[in-house]
């Protein structure tokens, strides 16, 4: 395979393939010096829900600016002799539901030649999610942009980061240990157990002490105590909402996304079945931001989405966080213009 690699390449030089391609990437940038070229590395665009994709609404937003955009599935980024390529597509978008975009195929090129990278791959955080990173880290050096930042995309995980901020938190435990695990809901008396890795409410179990289920959740869930996953007590008040706050640039969105759990399950999560509305933050949220936000800005995560349940902090989302749709259309905001008002500001 590498060698029927090798050799597309030479024939791609000998066609005069690159010549053409970098004729078509730089006809947007001679018409206009200043248009910034925008790329987005995303799950297959063919498969989103427009009306509540954030990373669309995200395209939306800098084509609306004129930016020059760009198409890229993890799969495309490859480096090569210490410089990153992705095979990317022209992308043009269309805010409806059933034709919503196009692509025009512009072949391998350098990620440095983007000044802005979207990094909006939905979790599972896996080994593929990080060598990704260390590509994109490798394109971060040459100078383009990338949100969030490779490196962080990788340090702050989503639910042990919240361990830099414990006075915004339940007691919490995170163990591979069955034993401890047990103790901590011995101790703690009805909590919740998730592993570290996991998005949209997958394998998150309620447990309690007297859970006959307890020990093969455990078992499951640590995959027979080899695997690191957290507990957390119980937060009775999921009842009134798993709020979604989206802090941009530092600044928390003035909004958050309340969601409810569906008919017969107790996570505030849209994709199992969860319902929605918007809500203003509280004092207790606006503090929380407070303790949170200095510390994401300083990273270059230039948009997270905390959730909070009730008065406490339980995650902390870097790696593709929703909700923009839901607040732009309910509150007549554009959070994804206030993304790119300080990002345009950052690369002047």
């Amino acid at each position: 395979m590498v060698f029927a690699w090798l050799e597309s390449e030479r024939q791609a030089h000998d066609n005069g393939i690159p010549q053409k391609m970098d004729k078509v990437m730089s006809e947007t940038s001679n018409a206009n010096p200043n248009v910034l070229k925008t790329g987005v590395v995303m799950d297959p665009i063919g498969q989103i829900k427009t009306y509540k994709d954030s990373t669309f609404a995200m395209l939306l937003e800098a084509q609306r600016r004129d930016h020059a955009l760009y198409y890229m599935e993890p799969g495309d980024i490859f480096a090569k002799d210490g410089r990153v390529f992705a095979g990317m597509q022209q992308l043009e978008v269309r805010d409806n539901t059933t034709d919503w975009f196009s692509l025009v195929p512009v072949g391998n090129r350098p990620l440095d030649e983007l000044d802005i990278v979207l990094m909006r791959r939905d979790p599972p955080f896996d080994m593929g999610y990080i060598y990704t990173t260390y590509m994109l880290e490798l394109a971060e050096k040459t100078g383009t942009m990338i949100i969030n930042r490779p490196q962080s995309l990788r340090d702050a995980n989503e639910k042990f980061f919240i361990n830099n901020f414990p006075q915004c938190c339940v007691p919490m435990l995170i163990s591979s240990s069955s034993s401890l695990i047990r103790e901590f809901v011995l101790q703690h008396g009805h909590c919740v157990v998730k592993p570290l890795d996991g998005m949209g409410g997958e394998s998150v179990f309620q447990v309690s002490e007297s859970d006959m289920n307890l020990n093969v959740i455990l078992e499951t869930i640590t995959l027979h105590d080899s695997r690191p996953v957290m507990a957390q007590r119980y937060i009775d008040e999921i009842s009134e909402g798993d709020k979604r706050i989206l802090v941009v640039n530092g600044e928390p969105v003035p909004y958050a996304l309340a969601r409810y759990a569906g008919k017969g399950d107790f996570r505030g999560n849209l994709a199992k079945g969860g319902s929605s509305k918007g809500v203003p933050l509280s004092d207790r949220d606006r503090w929380i931001c407070e303790q949170v936000a200095p510390e994401l800005k300083k990273r270059g995560i230039l948009f997270a989405g905390l959730d909070v349940i009730g008065d406490w902090l339980s995650e902390v989302n870097v790696t593709s966080p929703t909700c923009i749709r839901e607040l732009d259309k309910e509150f007549g905001l554009n959070i994804a213009g206030q993304l790119f008002d300080g990002v345009e500001a950052m690369l002047k």
